[in-house]
């Protein structure tokens, strides 16, 4: 039996989770004011209100938890938005980024609130929209419509006009101009409205508390007017999710665990699946049973279950975007460097167990793109570059990967730099020579810095190297290119999820592997192909009118020495991010089917171009090939002077 506690720390952990909903959409809109503000054009006032009402909601849900630091300073910022909606407030870079800097604080003062910690907030000053002389010997004229969601939600107007009769509203008037004829009228929809006269003296922040918690469901104006009847009610609009002729979105919240355990059944039905198709082969049961068409059945049926659950745990990336954003300002901010996010294909969704692990590397990588990747603004001055810098944030899904790319608009790497860093630092010989791809692999060494000094930032060599360990603890790779004046750009490369996925197995010498469906364009007989040698371990093949690069699988994980290969072999033609195509040799193929996805980790190093690993349905464990790690150049000479840098793209 569920105690009063429990259930108020359920509406509590529930008022959490729409405090982060909210504080999402009120970035969002201040980041439509900034854009609009960049562009020298007006905001929408639409995009403002959302901003309001994401605050008010805020504000309304705090004040019955008794959060008062959260209520007073969301108040303060309601005050602030109410008087850029009023256009008291001027609509400006500064108003935007002192309302940015406040919804940063804002979500604090949230996040305190779901710790019990009792945060004293700094005082922030906001232009509060105030009167001009002479405001007070003019009426306030307020106009209000219900939408017909306010009574489905139980509220009154009768109570609205009572409150504000008791702030001495003046002749009441009901406008009934939008009433249809009785034959046409829906008893469903709202058509009545009314407009109303109070004393020029009264704060107009009275007014607005009475509408606190139903300005969501219907249209208020709030406005100065000399004369009483010279305005009417506003129209009423439909909101966003009540467009007529459409139904409204409906949700529910589910905990995380549960969706979790959800997933974690579907992989043990795909593995039960999986068994029970290998133990139908192993009893030569024909074909023609009647037993095939109904395990194809269960095989389909288990990967709509699958993706079903995939789409629920699926998120989009604007949240882990937004969080990014707030950090790069703290850190433009202590550095004394003016520098803007800029983010793309925010709404890609991915596994969330991706996003919270892909945190804090993204952290890493944007301070230390701050730090090392932006010049000073004097250096940009003389560059003919603009006082503050850009960092672009961007996420995609390329050959069934997630790949988030971060660049900035910096020098580019500067390698002469650090080269004469790893040699200070004993990472390699004063006389290695390496390529520019190697150094550049320098930065991803334990202990590698290229700082001066220690500062709160930067300094201490441990944040490029965690990204590598965060990245390939994921299953992931990361690649850097970089120019000269122009800047650098880090990409990385995940898995879309790491539970199940589509897996065509294949034999390599023996040795049963899975190449991800999602990477594979086509299949064709190597001795059907043209072939061309260029060198020692270098082949190409043509597939259809253009060469790619042939890798041999077998040869290439050391299961058979060179020239070994079966007349019969197949060539995989696989893409990777960036359209990189090349063509893996296999074997055979042998089958095509779901795979529960088991990471590698632990006492065990990730070799290059294994992805994560699988138990077939005979019990047997099989490795997940990663198609574009695996192909990818290595550098092998250089490897026995660089200390143990191979050259390779860091995993």
């Amino acid at each position: 039996m569920s105690t009063p506690g429990d259930s108020m720390d359920r509406l509590r952990a529930g008022f959490h989770v729409e405090c982060e909903e909210q504080i999402e959409r009120l970035r969002d809109a201040l980041g439509m004011v900034e854009a609009a503000c960049d562009r020298g054009c007006t905001p929408d006032p639409e995009t403002v209100n959302v901003a309001f009402r994401a605050v008010h909601t805020i504000k309304g849900g705090a004040s019955a938890f008794a959060l008062r630091p959260l209520v007073s300073f969301a108040h303060r910022m309601e005050s602030t938005l109410e008087g850029v909606r009023s256009g008291a407030i001027p609509v400006d870079g500064a108003t935007t980024a002192a309302l940015i800097r406040a919804t940063d604080q804002l979500a604090d003062l949230v996040s305190a609130g779901a710790t019990g910690d009792d945060m004293t907030t700094e005082e922030r000053t906001f232009a509060d929209p105030a009167d001009t002389p002479g405001d007070a010997d003019r009426n306030w004229r307020v106009r209000f419509r219900p939408r017909a969601t306010l009574f489905a939600t139980g509220n009154e107007p009768l109570y609205l006009l009572q409150a504000l009769s008791a702030l001495g509203a003046s002749e009441v008037i009901c406008d009934m101009s939008a009433l249809p004829p009785l034959s046409q009228l829906d008893p469903e929809t709202a058509y009545v409205g009314w407009s109303l006269a109070l004393p020029g003296d009264r704060d107009r922040s009275e007014i607005v508390e009475i509408f606190d918690f139903v300005e969501d469901v219907c249209d208020v104006v709030i406005d100065r007017s000399t004369s009483e009847r010279e305005a009417t009610p506003p129209v009423a609009v439909p909101s966003e999710d009540t467009q007529p002729g459409t139904e409204p979105a409906r949700s529910i919240r589910v905990d995380l665990n549960r969706v979790d355990r959800v997933m974690n059944l579907v992989g043990e039905l795909a593995i039960a699946q999986s068994i029970l198709s290998q133990a139908i082969r192993d009893a030569g049961l024909a074909t023609d049973s009647g037993i095939s068409p109904r395990l194809e059945a269960l095989s389909a049926l288990t990967r709509d279950i699958h993706d079903t659950v995939m789409m629920i745990r699926a998120q989009p990336v604007k949240p882990l975007f937004q969080r990014m954003g707030r950090i790069l300002r703290e850190t433009a901010d202590a550095l004394g460097k003016p520098a803007r996010l800029r983010t793309e294909g925010d709404l890609t969704e991915v596994d969330r167990t991706v996003i919270e692990q892909l945190a804090d590397p993204l952290m890493h990588m944007i301070r230390n793109a701050v730090d090392h990747g932006l010049e000073p603004v004097d250096l940009r001055r003389r560059a003919g570059k603009s006082d503050e810098g850009t960092i672009t944030l961007t996420a995609a899904h390329r050959a069934g990967r997630f790949v988030v790319d971060l660049a900035d608009d910096g020098p580019g790497l500067d390698r002469a730099r650090i080269r004469a860093a790893a040699v200070a630092k004993g990472l390699i010989d004063a006389a290695t020579v390496l390529s520019d791809a190697e150094v550049d692999q320098l930065l991803f060494r334990p202990g590698f810095s290229t700082a001066a000094s220690v500062n709160d930032v930067s300094g201490r060599g441990v944040g490029l190297d965690a990204v590598r360990t965060a990245i390939a603890r994921l299953g992931g790779r990361l690649s850097i290119q970089s120019d000269i004046g122009r800047g650098t750009r880090f990409t990385m490369s995940l898995p879309l999820t790491l539970a199940v996925l589509n897996g065509l197995i294949v034999r390599v010498a023996g040795q049963i592997l899975v190449i991800p469906v999602a990477a594979v364009v086509e299949s064709a007989a190597v001795r059907a192909l043209e072939r061309r040698d260029l060198g020692p371990g270098r082949e190409l093949l043509r597939i259809r009118d253009s060469f790619v690069p042939l890798c041999d699988v077998a040869e290439t994980l050391g299961y058979r020495t060179s020239g070994a290969r079966p007349q019969d072999a197949i060539a995989i033609l696989t893409e990777a991010e960036a359209d990189m195509r090349s063509a893996l040799v296999v074997d055979a193929i042998l089958d095509q089917r779901q795979v529960v996805v088991k990471p590698v980790h632990g006492a065990f190093t990730r070799p290059r171009g294994i992805a994560a690993a699988t138990i077939l349905g005979d019990g047997q464990i099989a490795l997940i090939l990663d198609p574009g790690d695996l192909v990818r150049p290595t550098g092998r000479q250089a490897a026995p002077a660089v200390s143990g840098l191979t050259g390779e793209t860091i995993r």
